[in-house]
């Protein structure tokens, strides 16, 4: 089936990817391409939409980033920020570096009666600009200003041209969600055909096409994503799905056991589960590097797999839930590498079996909805996201079984006192890392000299930004009481108020 897409023109915005999850939110199908690579796809395959994102750079550089708007004629098109500086310059308004930055909350003092923006619920909008308008171009007509930016809006019906100064696609815009629905079903006429169902039929067709007759190694953690993932693969082509548990004894207390019980009760296939906990903690002895930490233990996942290939079946293929997050973090051609992903850029380029990734461009709010449509329970789709290498990127400095156990009991106290208390509902992430250092204190009148243990909790929608929960410092201090009492080797608990960014959720 052929949907109706928004193709989404990256100029290394740090919102576009929430400008692809929102289209998709309302039903529309949206991809992102970047820049470079705009000009080559629009001509492959027209959208039925087109939104230009927000960047870093400045139109009025040499060399400013830019495609030929020739090819977007006939095609509604939206500019966001750096997408409507450009649409501006290029087709003969002016563009100026503004006297007044706007960075933050504004408000639409005045909106043109008649456009496509009249009638908003909030005047609100966030800014994100040193550029701005200063004639629209040819054809155009400005519909709403603040105080700073004159030109915060402009449309040209006839031709299927809008844009907007401000950033509808995020959470300070009240009324965003509004303005992209206006853009994508009232001006450009699209009719949201885009739902988890549609995305699972297609899906199992895709695995079908792509696999063959071949069978799928489905390396599973317990997750959310691992666990669609498998679900769907199980759906595609039954029993030639062989799930696989790699215990490599970096997960949560007593997750591994948890694994296998809820695996096996909800799938119902032969989960073969292969013990490595010795030979993944040989491999990471001394390394403290946390880009080599995913690289090691992403080649080790695929060292136990081909060892383990009679029991495997000779699988042709290895699946794995993999996230466009993942994608995304692990380097793009617009984005820099910020870590990469063990299941991205971590596996060894010997290995012989083909990936298998259906859900390589969903965010996880999309994840969770395909888990339902599939049937699976609430314990497996609401659980909270946790990295696949495990308790080493939680570990700063060199992994050990006794640092694992360490964050193993700290890690359990705090999630079972959010449990207790209720807190942790809405909480997207919490966990609790290892530093790599010593501090003095006192403990029975004598002097300790041990390592501090970092609570962190934070509240996200897709985990491309985060902010941290707030948790009453009572409840801390009764978890870091705790953790001090029931934990050797800690003396010492801190908690992280950073958001992301500039931080990110995990510490490695």
């Amino acid at each position: 089936m052929e949907h109706q897409s928004v193709l989404v023109v990256d100029f290394g915005g740090q919102y576009t990817q929430l400008i692809v999850r929102r289209c998709r939110e309302l039903g529309v199908f949206s991809e992102m391409v970047p820049w470079r690579k705009a000009e080559g796809r629009l001509r492959e395959a027209p959208p039925a939409a087109v939104i230009l994102s927000g960047g870093p750079r400045s139109v009025l550089e040499d060399g400013a980033p830019a495609i030929d708007l020739g090819l977007l004629r006939g095609i509604p098109t939206l500019g966001i920020c750096y997408g409507l500086q450009l649409m501006a310059r290029l087709l003969g308004g002016r563009v100026v570096s503004a006297e007044a930055k706007e960075y933050g909350k504004r408000v639409l003092g005045w909106v043109a009666d008649g456009s496509w923006l009249a009638g908003l619920d909030s005047p609100q909008v966030w800014m994100s600009h040193g550029d701005q308008v200063a004639e629209p171009p040819p054809g155009f007509r400005t519909v709403a200003s603040t105080d700073s930016c004159p030109v915060a809006a402009i449309e040209d019906r006839s031709r299927g041209l809008y844009g907007v100064q401000f950033h509808p696609e995020v959470s300070h815009t009240p009324s965003g969600r509004e303005v992209l629905r206006r853009f994508l079903f009232d001006e450009a006429g699209l009719v949201g055909d885009w739902t988890s169902e549609a995305f699972i039929e297609e899906t199992l067709e895709s695995v079908r096409s792509e696999v063959g007759e071949g069978r799928v190694l489905c390396a599973v953690s317990g997750g959310v994503d691992s666990s669609v993932m498998a679900a769907l693969l199980t759906k595609a082509i039954g029993e030639r799905a062989v799930c696989v548990f790699v215990d490599h004894g970096l997960l949560r207390k007593g997750e591994a056991e948890q694994v296998r019980e809820t695996f096996t009760r909800v799938f119902h296939p032969r989960l073969l589960v292969f013990d490595a906990r010795d030979r993944f903690f040989e491999s990471l002895r001394g390394v403290t590097d946390p880009e080599e930490k995913r690289k090691i233990i992403g080649a080790e996942f695929v060292r136990v797999f081909e060892e383990h290939a009679d029991q495997l079946q000779d699988c042709t293929h290895l699946a794995q839930g993999t996230l466009y997050p993942d994608v995304i973090e692990s380097g793009s051609e617009t984005a820099a590498t910020i870590k990469t992903h063990h299941n991205v850029g971590g596996l060894p380029s010997w290995m012989r079996m083909k990936l298998v990734e259906p859900l390589r461009w969903l965010f996880k709010d999309e994840v969770r909805s395909v888990g339902r449509a599939l049937g699976l329970p609430e314990e497996i789709v609401e659980r909270e996201p946790f990295p696949g290498p495990g308790l080493a990127v939680r570990i700063l400095g060199e992994v050990t079984p006794e640092r694992v156990r360490i964050v193993q009991e700290a890690d359990w106290i705090f999630r079972q006192e959010l449990r207790n208390r209720g807190l942790h509902r809405g909480i997207w992430q919490s966990y609790a890392a290892l530093l790599d250092v010593r501090s003095v204190g006192v403990m029975g009148d004598e002097r300790t000299y041990q390592q501090p243990i970092v609570l962190r909790a934070v509240e996200s929608e897709d985990a491309m930004t985060a902010r941290a929960k707030p948790i009453e410092f009572e409840v801390l201090e009764a978890i870091a009481n705790r953790i001090v009492n029931e934990v050797p080797g800690v003396n010492r608990v801190l908690y992280d108020l950073t958001s992301k960014p500039p931080a990110t959720i995990e510490w490695e």
